[in-house]
């Protein structure tokens, strides 16, 4: 007989285990933070988008405020010389070619039939182009853009709230520019003394890329713009102003930028005929080259100093993210994490310490203790602008060592 003092345990039946989660009050606010953060970033988006804009005009237009500064000008005059040359030589410019491009854009949609006409019985000729030619003749876009009034309304709206938050951005960098004492001074007031050097010298550099990259946007832009104008008068091609401003327009979006700009002009040259489309083909072809290889990397100089795999993920993840605005500020932004990781003296994996990382190393901590001699009774206000004044020598000395070098090369 078996003994009855133990029961037998069923083997077929499984060890149920509850497994509880309990967040602490600590957790739970957090989470309610972070969710709060990003509900008002969304939300504060045009505020951002406008803060950016103000940031990258103050980029581009400070350098010139600080040229005449060191010619013996006053800061506040300066500032009001280079804003007033800006407002006016824009204002010079829509004057002179928005009349004209208004026109020429009422002349491309009236003529748009004929352009896909011409167009469509291009491609049906071959059998590899025609389901192109058939989806491009059933199109509607252009009896969409004559007969929506309601599509038109909200366009017109859009523009109007992009002018606005163009003239606020305008605005802001304006103040920007005039409360610079105060604002470096409130900004270095909530980072530790310790890292006043560190902070003025990527202060300097995000100043380099910001105002390097819309300078050299703005130069790269006009140019192709002229060069276009020129190439399509000398074609006789109709509406030569409008496909010149798309093509500037466009010119911002490397890459993207170089179909969207030939494309539309050698469709529009097709209909004065096959030779002169086939002109204009090649020499903004042969412009895209010569503005990739020759022309960016002089304009830009070190602002921008990305490899070409980089610069295109950057382009794919932006346009990805935010669109046409992210694609615009991809570039900066790439250049701007990689400069943050040089200044921030951040060791990435299987690099090790070379005898040049030391000797910056050891300037750094020169600078630190030259900023503490210097600062020892002074106000957040006069530090920041010391700060500011050791880096901004460092950066001049290593930026005229770098041209030394330079020089050296070639002439060898």
């Amino acid at each position: 007989m078996t003994p009855a003092s133990e029961p037998v345990a069923d083997p077929t039946r499984a060890a149920v285990r509850v497994v509880r989660f309990e967040l602490s009050p600590s957790t739970m606010l957090t989470v309610g933070l972070v969710a709060l953060s990003l509900w008002l970033l969304v939300r504060l988006m045009p505020v951002l988008l406008v803060l950016v804009a103000a940031l990258m005009l103050v980029g581009m237009l400070n350098p010139l405020v600080a040229g005449l500064e060191r010619r013996r000008f006053r800061r506040g005059l300066a500032i009001g010389l280079v804003f007033g040359i800006s407002i006016g030589l824009t204002a010079l410019g829509l004057f002179l070619t928005l009349p004209t491009l208004i026109a020429q854009l009422h002349s491309l949609i009236d003529h748009e039939p004929e352009i896909r006409n011409r167009l469509v019985g291009y491609l049906d000729g071959s059998t590899l182009t025609r389901p192109l030619a058939d989806w491009l003749s059933n199109m509607q876009y252009g009896e969409v853009l004559r007969n929506s009034p309601a599509r038109l309304l909200t366009v017109s709206l859009r523009a109007i709230e992009i002018v606005a938050y163009g003239v606020a951005a305008v605005f802001l960098a304006l103040y920007i520019m005039i409360d610079r004492d105060r604002l470096r001074g409130a900004l270095f007031a909530v980072v530790p003394r310790r890292h006043h050097i560190r902070f003025s010298r990527v202060l300097l550099n995000l100043e380099t890329i910001v105002g390097g990259y819309i300078r050299g946007q703005v130069i790269t832009c006009v140019l192709i713009a002229v060069f276009m104008l020129a190439v399509l008068l000398v074609c006789h091609v109709p509406n030569a102003l409008a496909l010149a401003v798309f093509g500037g327009v466009m010119d911002v979006l490397p890459y993207i930028g170089a179909l969207l700009t030939i494309v539309p002009a050698v469709l529009a040259a097709y209909v004065v005929g096959p030779g002169p489309a086939a002109l204009v083909f090649v020499l903004l072809l042969l412009y895209e080259e010569f503005e990739s290889r020759v022309l960016v990397p002089v304009v830009y100089g070190r602002a921008l100093r990305l490899p070409s795999s980089v610069v295109f993920f950057s382009l794919l993840a932006g346009g990805v993210l935010a669109g046409v605005v992210g694609a615009l500020l991809a570039l900066p932004i790439a250049a701007a994490v990689l400069m943050l990781l040089e200044e921030l003296r951040v060791d990435l994996p299987g690099e090790t310490e070379q005898a040049a990382d030391r000797a910056v190393r050891r300037e750094d901590e020169r600078e630190e203790r030259e900023y503490e001699k210097r600062t020892v009774a002074a106000s957040t206000e006069d530090a920041s602008a010391i700060a500011v004044e050791i880096s901004r020598e460092r950066k001049e000395s290593e930026d005229a060592a770098e041209a030394k070098d330079r020089q050296t090369e070639n002439t060898k």
